[in-house]
């Protein structure tokens, strides 16, 4: 067995052990017999299988793709130097600032922590859902269902042919539709122009112009928008409509988009969501 193969699982054990479950939003428990997190919910968390984090860190498995080490850097809440550093043990390239990231910085992480039971979603530059909470999956559908390159809100609201792009698995009405998807198309714009360099990007940008032509006018008129908040309904399957306020608040340093979806406390459609996380545990 190769030196940077040990050394690669050795270090994801070791950053693995000196997380608090708290600092990731789980409860401590009595009978831990670890201080830091299990392997079941680093695997949880990261959206990868527990065997996969064993033979990870036994050094059974040792080309790691770079969806699953910006995955396991982001729950394990590494810093700049510590990310490069896993990306190069796992023989990757570290993403470079005109390179979209995926991870969440550790305050970014700590805010989410503290957010308790509300409904949100974080999404990168390209609009790629990278972290969401359990009242997200219990309000929209749980994401994990969902491939990665799937979960991406840009493909989901100007879909192409042959697209499964996916990001709420049931309808969602939005009530001001026009102003959402010229603010959407201004990201696009402000992110190709940020990260020139991004193949994921440009993918997505060339892809979405070619096969949807309300995106392709959007982008060809030079439209440009600011997120503000917005109402949508959910047509839960459960539980009935739901209508929730949704605003979306960035993260500037990390170029991240924080979606949030609340109702207010008391109401009915506040009930509902409650109703909703409780039939998805």
């Amino acid at each position: 067995m190769m030196l940077g193969q040990t050394r690669l699982g050795t270090t994801l054990r070791v950053w693995r052990d000196r997380l608090p479950p708290a600092q990731v939003g789980l409860p401590a428990g009595r009978s831990r017999r670890t201080v830091g997190l299990r392997r079941e919910e680093l695997a949880e968390l990261a959206g990868v299988s527990v065997d996969y984090i064993v033979r990870l860190e036994q050094g059974r498995a040792t080309t790691p793709s770079v969806e699953v080490v910006a995955a396991l850097a982001r729950v394990l809440q590494l810093t700049r130097a510590e990310r490069d550093h896993l990306y190069s043990l796992a023989g990757l390239q570290p993403p470079g600032d005109r390179i979209i990231s995926d991870e969440l910085t550790p305050g970014v992480q700590r805010l989410l922590s503290r957010l308790g039971e509300i409904a949100v979603g974080v999404f990168a530059a390209d609009w790629r859902l990278l972290w969401w909470s359990r009242t997200w999956a219990a309000l929209l559908g749980d994401p994990s269902r969902v491939a990665p390159e799937d979960r991406n809100f840009v493909r989901a609201r100007f879909p192409v042919a042959g697209s499964s792009a996916c990001v709420s698995q049931w309808p969602v009405r939005v009530t001001f539709q026009d102003a959402s998807d010229r603010a959407i198309v201004a990201d696009v714009r402000r992110a190709s122009a940020r990260y020139p360099e991004d193949r994921r990007l440009t993918e997505l940008l060339q892809r979405t112009l070619d096969g949807n032509a309300h995106f392709a006018q959007l982008w060809g008129d030079g439209a440009v928008g600011e997120h503000a908040e917005d109402r949508k309904t959910v047509e839960h399957p459960l539980v009935g409509e739901i209508r929730v306020d949704c605003d979306v608040l960035h993260a500037s340093d990390a170029d991240l988009r924080l979606v949030v979806m609340t109702a207010a406390p008391g109401s009915e459609d506040a009930r509902r969501i409650a109703r909703a996380v409780a039939h998805a545990r």
